[in-house]
């Protein structure tokens, strides 16, 4: 019999094909025997989806946003009042929030009172976050979130907003040192919770395989948008074409930038070379990646903000053995040690870019290097049990501390744990 407490996590939409971090965190707990339930704001809405979905085996229940219409709206409170007649007082915690998002939250709490949930984990610091931060308070538990990056970085971002939801919370947790080092930069003694937790890989599904003699073949892959940084790429295998380099590369992904890439790889005469090939299952993602001389990541930080906080195919890639290409940017730098684990290129530098793919193109023992201290740093630093593990302990220490969590004493011991 299972015994442990149960975790809900709050995310905005479940599943996303780009979010497998969050699947993949969610797997770790399972396997571990751990208890999750999983509330979505909102449906899916992508097309395509990796088949790690398949494995989860965590419930998923839906907050619709019906609560824009009053009378569903008051009645969602009326209903989570019954449970906490105490709620009325509370709604002066919600003066910022969105209708939408006080009534998701009141659904939220009478559900996960129902259902004896002890805590809620919330990923991305933005909407999921603040309906967590307002379902743990109407139903006297703690939340935590994870921050990644747009949440974090981009220009939309309301520092008053992130600052409230960094200080009401029983622990924070992001995915590099540069984010941690970046919040308790910008919002100082709010920030002094939060704590790196690097994103985990299930490491068996991801075989390692010598680089020694793969073909002169380019992979990236990720959302074909700003902060990727493709259109560099592109202008990279240009500078190789005109070198005369023997090469191909594809770029797998789908996204809002799909039309310009296409445009810009005709407009330099590279269609026999440069494939946009669209999304793919994971399991196809991997074989292509495991069979390519390089993986290129050349991220770049958007004209809105926008970066990459450290994106998870790096990862994979390196624990699958194949030597990467990518930027200066953000916590990027943490993963892809410059001719250590990888080769780093300034962002939006096109000849620094050609340069580090043409080493791995021609120098197999270079690849063979840089993809060994890959797979070794990968083994040590984001083993998906490993990390979930020490985050699961850090659940833990804040249900104990739940009945005085705003205490001084509770809040020391609390930061002294994570």
């Amino acid at each position: 019999m299972n015994t442990s407490p149960k975790i809900a996590y709050i995310v905005k939409r479940y599943p996303r094909f780009s979010e497998t971090f969050i699947v993949n965190e969610i797997l770790a707990h399972e396997a571990a025997g751990r208890s999750i339930e999983i509330f979505s704001l909102y449906p899916p809405n992508d097309t395509h989806f990796q088949d790690a979905i398949s494995r989860v085996r965590a419930p998923v229940t839906y907050l619709s946003g019906e609560g824009s219409k009053a009378i569903e709206f008051w009645k969602a409170l009326e209903r989570a009042a019954e449970r906490f007649p105490g709620i009325w007082a509370q709604l002066a915690a919600a003066r910022e929030s969105e209708v939408r998002e006080i009534y998701q939250a009141a659904r939220l709490a009478r559900l996960i009172d129902e259902r004896g949930i002890a805590l809620l984990h919330a990923h991305f610091a933005s909407t999921a976050t603040e309906v967590a931060r307002l379902a743990a308070r109407f139903a006297g538990i703690p939340f935590t979130f994870t921050a990644h990056a747009k949440d974090i970085f981009h220009e939309s971002v309301n520092a008053d907003d992130l600052r409230r939801k960094l200080s009401a919370a029983a622990g924070v947790i992001t995915v590099s040192d540069f984010n941690v080092a970046y919040l308790r930069r910008e919002f100082g003694p709010a920030a002094r919770n939060v704590r790196r937790l690097y994103n985990g890989l299930h490491l068996d599904r991801f075989t390692f395989l010598d680089p020694a003699l793969r073909p002169p073949h380019i992979v990236a892959v990720g959302r074909l948008i700003e902060k990727k940084g493709f259109d560099v790429l592109v202008n990279a295998c240009d500078v190789l074409a005109r070198r005369n380099r023997d090469f191909t590369c594809e770029i797998i992904g789908t996204g809002e930038c799909e039309t310009s890439l296409r445009q810009q790889i005709q407009r330099f005469g590279l269609d026999h070379r440069v494939r946009l090939v669209g999304p793919r299952p994971q399991a196809d993602i991997v074989e292509r990646v495991r069979s390519a001389a390089a993986f290129a990541a050349p991220c770049v930080v958007g004209a809105d903000g926008n970066a990459d906080g450290l994106p998870t195919v790096l990862l994979e890639a390196m624990a699958l053995g194949t030597p990467c290409v990518s930027t200066n940017v953000t916590g990027i730098p943490e993963i892809i040690r410059n001719d250590e684990t990888g080769l780093l290129a300034g962002q939006h530098d096109v000849s620094g870019l050609a340069e580090a793919l043409e080493r791995l193109l021609v120098d197999s023992s270079l690849r063979v290097r840089l993809a060994t201290h890959a797979r070794e740093l990968v083994e040590r630093e984001f083993d998906a049990a490993q990390n979930t593990a020490r985050q699961w302990s850090w659940f833990e220490h804040a249900m104990e501390n739940q009945s005085n969590a705003t205490s001084p004493v509770a809040s020391t011991a609390l930061i002294a744990a994570l």
